[in-house]
């Protein structure tokens, strides 16, 4: 097995890492920013108006319910030990190309999220279901790949799961001395009503749980900032002095300009997930009013019947 990864996982990934999909989904995320006006700007304010207003669907599941569905799987390993091995590997640059990947990624995200909801399909307990492999499927007209799609999906989320519950294992052992069996058995009995109980039941759980997960990750986040007020314009300036090769300290080491910037943006991808095609999955299970709101979360005054969404399969 170590050998396989060595020779054939670990080449492969790293070609497709550095040289293809940093380049491609970076790529579509200035496509979108630009072919809808920088959306992720111009209507972020409207943005943040309707998220607080997207709370109610009829009986089904609500925008913002979809919206902390996705959520849970953008605040977490991606966020805290992204963060730090971007900085390990890209020194203190990094983080400024994680700010420019995220600010992308919001126009990809506002793309993926529409098409979720242009093309799902109702499902027979009365959700929808749909993301990249139906609009793969339905919308290009190209079926075998998106089965090929789905079969790779449900690979990579059993993984992320693994990354996630493994950090949780290690942190556990490592500063509590919590053996890995004892972690795994509190989390499946936490999780295993919540994953059994369906699609609904997942998005009422992380309509609680996602919000109170992001406050508190704010909140410690501000509580470090506080503490450290006095060395924020010394971190900006040496951020900045990174990220563009200026910082004499780092020039020609492992935090210089291309690493810096490789790696903000890997880490950047990794944190966001814009591109992945995993978040409009749970966008797809949404009732809206528009295919747009679940990507502005906006209503915009149409049917599911009147609406676009509700062509026939192919």
């Amino acid at each position: 097995m170590d050998f396989i990864r060595q020779s054939l996982i670990g080449p492969i990934s790293e070609f497709l890492w550095s040289y293809v999909l940093v380049y491609l989904l970076i790529g579509a995320g200035l496509y979108f920013t630009f072919r809808t006006r920088f959306v992720q700007i111009r209507l972020f304010p409207l943005m943040v108006r309707q998220l607080l207003h997207s709370g109610h669907a009829d009986g089904g599941i609500s925008s913002f319910q979809a919206f902390c569905v996705g959520l849970s799987t953008r605040v977490g390993t991606g966020n805290i030990a992204g963060v730090g091995i971007a900085l390990t590997l890209g020194g203190p640059g990094a983080i400024f190309w994680m700010w420019v990947v995220a600010a992308l990624g919001m126009a990809t995200a506002f793309v993926e999220a529409t098409l979720a909801q242009v093309f799902k399909v109702p499902a027979e307990d009365g959700s929808f279901r749909g993301g990249p492999a139906f609009y793969i499927a339905r919308g290009l007209g190209a079926r075998r790949v998106g089965a090929l799609f789905a079969a790779v999906l449900i690979v990579t989320f059993t993984l992320f799961n693994m990354v996630q519950a493994n950090t949780v294992s290690d942190v556990l052992r490592g500063g509590h001395s919590v053996g890995a069996q004892w972690t795994a058995l509190v989390l499946v009995v936490f999780a295993a009503p919540v994953l059994f109980g369906g699609v609904r039941r997942i998005a009422r759980a992380m309509a609680y749980l996602a919000p109170a997960m992001a406050v508190v990750y704010i909140v410690l986040a501000l509580a470090i900032v506080v503490m450290n007020l006095a060395e924020i314009p010394g971190v900006f300036s040496q951020i900045l002095r990174s990220a563009f090769g200026l910082d004499p300290a780092l020039a020609g080491t492992a935090g210089g300009l291309s690493a810096a910037l490789l790696n903000g943006a890997k880490r950047g991808l990794f944190s966001n997930e814009a591109g992945m095609g995993s978040a409009p999955n749970a966008a797809a299970t949404a009732t809206t009013p528009h295919p747009a709101r679940q990507g502005l979360i906006r209503p915009w005054g149409c049917s599911w019947t009147r609406c676009s969404c509700a062509r026939p399969l192919r």
